[in-house]
């Protein structure tokens, strides 16, 4: 089974956190310690940035993440080697999330399987048109058991949303507004409205919420309305402060997860 179902199949009991972080930053090498960290801390998914150098979607902090992660030399193919080398030591699902460009470059064929060669169980694509998901990314992901999740925002129609219900499996990332990543300290009665909408709908996958979560407020909105949150700005902040710290040493990932959870208990 895959790892992404297998999780919500064991633990569908709402109150599960998923981190982001940008492969390649704050260092090169740094990415599989991350991992292997997050994963002994007990975060039950981790999503993968795979650095770009136009990412629409993010605000600054990811922005500044992936431009610091180019410029320490990451790409999709050291990625790969990288992950590659703790394939056997993790155990909880790991999702790429990137921007179609550098996918279609490396090659839909190729980063499926590199996927599956290196413990990939899924990927998100913001800018993925549904169709050519439909058309052509999912007879490929389908092949190698790879799960393409797909993002729904407060504008998307009730349709629409059936429609990626009906052509998705893993889960939905339901982001929490229209605006770029960043973090919030609260979630406005229409952010809440729009969950209340998306949980009357009992759609088949189950949801994650994510964009703005990085207090115990937002977390409590997010995990009280689906399976999970998402936080992403947030931990990149804490990530990038604690590798500047000569204190963090090379133990810069655990002083990062520490600080957050700190941050969501306030």
């Amino acid at each position: 089974m895959n790892k992404i179902n297998k999780l919500f199949a064991e633990r569908g009991d709402k109150k599960l956190l998923s981190l982001y972080f940008c492969a390649g930053c704050p260092t090169l090498e740094g990415t599989a310690d991350v991992i292997l960290t997050l994963q002994r801390r007990g975060i039950a998914m981790i999503e993968v940035g795979i650095p770009f150098s136009d990412p629409l979607a993010d605000g600054p902090v990811i922005q500044s993440a992936a431009t610091q992660a180019l410029k320490n030399g990451m790409s999709l193919k050291k990625l790969f080697s990288q992950l590659q080398t703790i394939k056997d030591q993790v155990e909880i699902p790991l999702v790429l999330m990137g921007y179609l460009n550098p996918i279609l470059h490396y090659g839909i064929e190729a980063f499926c399987q590199s996927c599956v060669e290196a413990g990939v169980s899924g990927a998100i694509i913001p800018d993925l048109p549904f169709d050519d998901y439909l058309n052509i990314v999912k007879p490929v992901a389908d092949r190698y058991d790879l799960r393409i999740i797909m993002l729904i925002t407060p504008e998307t129609s009730e349709e629409r949303i059936r429609f990626i219900d009906d052509h998705t499996d893993g889960f939905i990332y339901m982001v929490s507004s229209a605006a770029i990543t960043g973090t919030q300290k609260s979630f406005d009665e229409q952010k809440q409205a729009y969950f209340r909408r998306i949980n009357g709908m009992n759609l088949r996958n189950p949801r994650m919420i994510g964009f703005g979560i990085s207090n115990a407020q937002t977390l409590k909105a997010a995990q009280d309305n689906a399976a999970g949150a998402i936080i992403g700005s947030k931990f990149v902040t804490l990530l990038n402060e604690a590798c500047q710290e000569e204190t963090a040493d090379g133990h810069y990932a655990e002083v990062a997860v520490d600080r957050l959870m700190e941050a969501l208990a306030k």
